[in-house]
């Protein structure tokens, strides 16, 4: 079935039903209050977008349950698309091959820029779909003293519409109610575009399954984005000639349209829309703003704000973190001596149970940082950021535009690195996307944390400052150092191709939707348990039969001795450095000693090697792997945590613990420079169309890792 040929709908059960709307519209919102917790996440075939679906369940007026599946398209401006996301939305919606292709269509319009959201709502009126206009942000159209006739706009329009504030759920139970009831296609045409190109849109019509005028002429403005095409050249190849013919010129027709579209919702803003005397802006707000974008204090502030979340990240997690060490150590110690001896009980208690704990306990602190920084965008904060950062990074070949993918890359780089697509300047996307690894993201802080429990004390500085969260925030600093650093570089070695300018509103500030924030910091959370969990699975598993199997002489003596020590109940120290050996002779030691030579200048050693390679597929795998890399057949050690082991690890060259400052430092420092992703280098590589930027991406920051690492190293040694 087409999408123009959709007919109106009424009850019936697992209809879709696509969010439309500007970016910033409260699209994101809606599709929480509607679907809760009952959404996931995944890619759009082909391409590295964001697709978000759920369910949502309404009784209509029978009592009768009725399913929607949601689906959230990406924000756009219009159906000509300019960006990946805006493709996205306009394949959806006007491409009759694509499989997400909605029965009903809800657009968001902020209510404050109704006339600017308005345009791509007449447009997919004019697609001739069901739609329902749903405006949000009621509450701040009321403050701005805007009033919107909605019963006769919604006459105009030709469809139905609903005020509310997603935000606080109101007006969202009656558009619920709606979609249970029958949702007509518009009554008529927003603009006839057939006047502007009356053969084209005949003779694509006689071509193409569309009935609509506007989906033929939408056709001819973007066909290179249609995928119905594909296995129909020969069709293409008509429409093609038809556009050469005509003399149809895009460029012209999408200029000539625009302004006619707008020429029609001036005239219906100016019937239904008015203006009533503006309430002032509250003079707390006013004086907030003075501060917190003050050219000055607004830096001192940020870093003020910065030092208490990195100080709450490791005081507030602290006793969950050791209640979750505790119980792996204790459920591992009870699972080996329930379990008969044997490859069995070393592969579950040593290998995957041991893995996983090296990522579950990571889990209080993850969720604080996502938490963190999901309450300083709801509250508006960051905009300020934003804003006063956009001068200084201007001058490193930067804008304010890119900070928030750099502040995102805090929690991962992959989606922070596709949301460069809002950045109109070619130069200023590629410069961004090269720097945005740079910021150390959620999956360097186990590693961060791991190691600087190791090598700073927790005794707190002057009764309250934790020297541990200082020290995380250091490393956080010193990414976005080397960001800035890296793009002041770039910026002479990339060549312009465009300028963008940065321009924004400062939101409202507000008290964030707390159902929101928590399930983007839960949805944030599981993907990082969940993604980072079956690799960490699928590695401990192969690490540990290379730690744990091994060959020659030596291999097979060392076995022999262990199994005699532990059945005589030898002295674990003995037993201990028995099983050293034996990890050393093993397949894995026997790789990491390949490595060493390469890795001993930083102060690595060839447990570290092993860590570092198994890495690539994400960097979190790193506790994972040194956990399973100590556990591998160790059983003296099966009540110890990772962090014991390691810190009872001894250097055999100086007789003092392997872990020192100067080797926690080095390491630390490698896994705040090296681009140790490989999720990131694909992502990189589909952006850039190629294998030039990821490649160059990798090697300057493989170096700046290296380099750093051996000065940290010599310096403090």
């Amino acid at each position: 079935m087409l999408l123009s040929e959709i007919k109106p709908v009424s009850s019936v059960r697992s209809l879709k039903v696509a969010l439309v709307g500007n970016p910033n519209s409260g699209k994101s919102t809606l599709f929480n209050v509607l679907t809760g917790l009952n959404q996931k996440t995944a890619n759009f075939p082909g391409v590295t977008v964001e697709k978000r679906t759920g369910r949502c369940n309404v009784k209509n007026t029978e009592g009768k349950v009725e399913s929607f599946e949601i689906i959230d398209l990406p924000g756009s401006y219009s159906l000509y698309p300019k960006t990946p996301d805006e493709q996205i939305s306009f394949s959806v919606l006007c491409d009759p091959q694509d499989d997400a292709k909605p029965d009903i269509v809800i657009v968001i319009a902020e209510g404050t820029n109704l006339k600017r959201n308005l345009f791509l709502c007449s447009q997919i009126i004019d697609l001739r779909i069901p739609v329902i206009l749903a405006v949000n942000m009621m509450d701040i159209v009321n403050y701005k003293g805007i009033r919107i006739d909605f019963d006769n706009l919604s006459q105009e329009l030709g469809i139905r519409i609903f005020p509310m504030i997603a935000r606080t759920g109101v007006g969202v139970q009656e558009l619920k109610q709606a979609l249970t009831e029958t949702v007509p296609l518009p009554d008529h045409e927003f603009l006839d575009v057939r006047q502007f190109a009356p053969t084209v849109v005949d003779q694509i019509k006689a071509i193409a399954p569309i009935t609509s005028n506007y989906g033929a002429y939408q056709l001819a403005n973007n066909i290179e984005f249609v995928s119905w095409f594909k296995n129909r050249q020969e069709k293409k190849q008509k429409i093609i000639n038809v556009i050469s013919d005509s003399g149809f010129d895009p460029v012209q027709q999408q200029a000539y349209e625009t302004l006619e579209r707008y020429k029609v919702i001036s005239g219906i803003m100016s019937r239904h829309v008015r203006m009533e005397p503006v309430q002032k802006r509250p003079e707390w707000s006013k004086r907030l703003d003075n501060v917190l974008t003050h050219r000055v204090w607004g830096y001192i502030i940020f870093l003020v704000v910065l030092f208490m979340i990195f100080q709450a990240i490791f005081s507030w997690a602290q006793y969950p973190m050791d209640f979750i060490d505790d119980s792996f150590a204790l459920f591992g110690s009870w699972l080996s001596s329930v379990l008969p001896s044997g490859i069995l009980n070393d592969l579950l208690v040593n290998g995957i149970l041991a893995g996983l704990a090296g990522i579950v306990i990571f889990i209080p602190q993850i969720t604080l940082l996502f938490a963190f920084i999901v309450i300083l965008e709801d509250t508006g904060y960051m905009a300020r950021v934003s804003f006063i950062m956009d001068k200084l990074m201007t001058r490193y070949g930067l804008n304010g535009r890119s900070l928030i993918p750099l502040i995102s890359g805090v929690a991962c780089a992959v989606p922070s690195i596709m949301g460069t697509r809002t950045i109109q300047s070619w130069k200023q996307r590629i410069i961004t996307i090269m720097v945005i690894p740079l910021m150390s993201c959620s999956a360097r802080l186990p590693v961060y944390t791991l190691i600087i429990s190791i090598i700073i004390p927790s005794s707190p500085i002057s009764g309250f400052i934790n020297p541990q969260g200082l020290a995380l925030m250091s490393l956080y600093l010193l990414g976005f150092v080397a960001a800035i650093a890296a793009a002041t570089f770039l910026k002479y070695i990339v060549k312009e191709k465009g300028r963008d300018f940065f321009v924004m509103e400062l939101p409202l500030y507000r008290v964030p939707r707390w159902p929101d924030a928590g399930i983007a910091v839960i949805d944030k959370v599981k993907v990082f348990l969940f993604d980072a969990g079956k690799i960490i699975i699928a590695i401990s598993i192969i690490l540990w039969f290379l730690a744990s199997q091994g060959y020659g002489d030596k291999f097979k003596s060392l076995n022999r001795q262990i199994e005699q020590a532990t059945a005589l109940q030898t002295n674990p120290v003995t037993l201990s450095a028995l099983e050293a050996q034996r990890l050393e002779y093993s397949f894995a030691g026997q790789i990491g000693h390949l490595i060493e030579p390469a890795i001993a200048p930083l102060g690595f050693d060839w447990k570290i090697g092993i860590a570092l390679i198994t890495s690539f597929a994400a960097r979190e795998v790193f506790v994972g792997t040194m956990s399973t890399i100590y556990s591998a057949g160790n059983e003296s050690k099966t009540k110890m945590t990772v962090r014991d082991k390691m810190m009872a690890e001894i250097n055999p060259t100086t007789g003092k613990p392997r872990y020192n400052a100067a080797t926690g430092w080095s390491l630390m420092l490698f896994y705040a420079f090296a681009l140790q992703c490989m999720s990131t280098i694909a992502v990189v590589k589909r952006e850039t169309g190629g294998w030039k930027w990821p490649m160059i991406q990798l090697g300057y920051m493989s170096a700046l890792a290296y380099m750093a690492s051996f000065i940290a190293y010599h310096l403090l040694s």
